[in-house]
């Protein structure tokens, strides 16, 4: 998908990617937007919020960032809105979160978590390759990636 993209959310968008939602049945698998939001911008200091859009088109959310405390780059939120799911956006839009941490930062791994039940975004992270750690984070299982360079 050539016009998926990452952009940084500021004043022009914030209240475009407020809006997104997950289908009812998904909504226990990822933290609202505006809680996720307010996590980067009030508490945490090394978090980066994009909005993943096609073409012109705001599609998704996604949260990445430096976890000082386990000293780890993190993609701590990922979500594509429900009228936009099934059409590739989270294939792509995960691609380009990839590619953005281990060439901004590069980084040799990345970590990211998901609730036991939420088997679609497993099948998503094993499919890029995210090997399960062992590791409970707060009930979500931990999972990580190489970078081969």
């Amino acid at each position: 998908m050539d016009n998926v993209e990452l952009r940084k959310i500021d004043a022009d968008n914030y209240s475009e990617c407020l809006d997104l939602q997950v289908n009812d049945d998904q909504r226990n698998f990822v933290a609202s937007n505006v809680y996720s939001l307010a996590q980067a911008w009030v508490h945490y200091e090394n978090a980066y919020p994009f909005a993943i859009y096609a073409g012109d088109v705001m599609v998704g959310f996604v949260m990445m960032g430096y976890d000082s405390e386990k000293n780890r780059y993190i993609i701590w939120r990922f979500m594509i809105d429900k009228r936009y799911q099934n059409k590739g956006y989270g294939k792509a839009a995960l691609a380009l979160s990839i590619k953005h941490l281990a060439e901004k930062y590069n980084v040799n791994e990345i970590f990211l978590s998901f609730e036991p039940a939420n088997h679609i975004a497993e099948r998503l992270y094993d499919s890029f390759g995210f090997m399960k750690t062992g590791e409970v984070d707060h009930g979500e299982l931990v999972m990580r990636l190489a970078i081969n360079r």
